[in-house]
């Protein structure tokens, strides 16, 4: 039985081995940007002459670029080509991220967790290269072993691409890996890709389901709160696992391995 509970509820807490490996969301769910996206698109579209409507933002909350942009030109009849608006985008959310970014919270103390716990780690996200390795800078690159990022890969979220690559990747089964989200867009990527998922939602709810726990924040979420989230002790992950046969690249595109992580 899944339920919604505040990070860190004791019920969830096992001395049983951790996931496989953990796969983490950027965006909304490390680190608080989910409004820099939308602050970006609203400026951009502003000076196309347009307004953009809260209920614009729901839609495109947590996707990516290709899916975002296209809708925001089709609802608003922007005379823009989709090449052109994911420069500017990207150009705009860039510009303030320079303004600084805060991490979301817990969000530090778990990587640390993960990190002290010896628990692989991925960052997948559907946002550009350019963009996660700008980020990287302020949640730490030396926690992930692997990053995906949204133009390495031919579909990306919602479709199962990202997590199921980020898992083989790091030699993991997906069904014993954790990932976590906070829109409905990641969640249906890693449900499909047959991930167990903690959800935190930030702009828009999200509900319990069968596999999938959702807390209120990252707070006293750890390595012990995690194993918890099965009603079964996983095994041990298996030493020298290579995992499936991962998705294709998009052409030019790829995850990006991190010699340093923790």
């Amino acid at each position: 039985m899944t339920t919604v509970l505040p990070a860190g509820g004791g019920a969830h807490r096992s001395a049983a081995p951790a996931p496989h490996a953990v796969l983490l969301d950027m965006d909304g769910t490390l680190v608080d940007t989910e409004d820099f996206w939308w602050d970006a698109e609203v400026r951009v579209f502003a000076e196309l002459g347009h307004t953009l409507r809260e209920k614009d933002r729901r839609v495109v909350v947590g996707g990516p670029m290709t899916r975002s942009a296209n809708y925001l030109i089709e609802v608003t009849g922007a005379d823009i080509a989709y090449e052109e608006l994911a420069e500017r985008l990207n150009a705009a959310f860039l510009a303030r991220l320079d303004l600084g970014v805060t991490l979301m919270p817990g969000a530090a103390e778990l990587l640390a967790d993960l990190s002290r716990h010896r628990v692989p780690a991925a960052l997948v996200s559907a946002s550009h290269r350019e963009v996660v390795d700008r980020m990287l800078r302020a949640i730490g690159a030396e926690y992930f072993a692997l990053t995906i990022a949204g133009d390495d890969l031919t579909r990306t979220k919602p479709h199962p691409d990202p997590y199921l690559t980020a898992a083989i990747g790091l030699g993991a089964d997906p069904a014993a890996c954790v990932a976590v989200e906070d829109t409905a867009t990641g969640v249906a990527s890693a449900e499909a890709a047959g991930c167990r998922v903690l959800a935190v939602p930030s702009i828009t709810a999200l509900e319990p389901a069968p596999g999938r726990t959702v807390v209120d924040s990252l707070r006293g979420v750890d390595v012990g709160f995690l194993r918890g989230l099965w009603s079964h002790p996983l095994p041990p992950a298996p030493s020298g696992a290579t995992g499936g046969t991962a998705p294709e690249p998009r052409p030019g595109g790829r995850g990006r391995w991190n010699g340093s992580a923790r």
